[in-house]
């Protein structure tokens, strides 16, 4: 059975931390074979999303405002022993809600991975920008407009 939090940076305790920040590197710096600073400064005022199967968490999700007002959704990720379960949809949807929740009149933006495209496309994102590289991976970025 998956348990969902939704928590700001203050309200982590060290383990729940450290949890994030594993996962966050085992997928992206590791598993994906792409070193970044993942400590951006950007945790510190986000609202973690995080899935749990008994103590481990399995999946995570960041969301944030920006101005003007705009959601953010990023560090999207899921353990590797996890995929293919639908975990991921529901994170999405978890991130999503929790965004029109706490900022209902801002549009939420998310830098998509390319070959994502299409899964984002069916949890309502649209494409608004041009195909760009970062941190050297195809991305698009794509949004929910408020009220949408």
């Amino acid at each position: 059975m998956i348990t969902w939090q939704c928590l700001a940076f203050n309200q982590l305790n060290t383990l729940q931390l450290y949890q994030m920040m594993m996962l966050r590197e085992e997928v992206f710096v590791v598993e994906q074979n792409c070193p970044y600073q993942d400590a951006d400064g950007k945790d510190l005022q986000a609202k973690h999303v995080m899935a749990y199967q008994d103590t481990e968490l399995v999946a995570y999700a960041r969301i944030y405002t920006s101005e003007p007002l705009s959601a953010h959704i990023g560090r999207v990720v899921t353990k590797a022993s996890a995929r293919s379960k639908g975990l991921g949809q529901q994170l999405m949807q978890q991130a999503i809600s929790q965004c029109q929740q706490h900022w209902p009149n801002a549009t939420i933006h998310i830098s998509a991975q390319r070959y994502l495209e299409d899964f984002y496309q069916g949890l309502g994102f649209v494409i608004c920008s041009e195909p760009y590289l970062e941190d050297n991976i195809p991305h698009i970025g794509m949004e929910i407009r408020a009220n949408d």
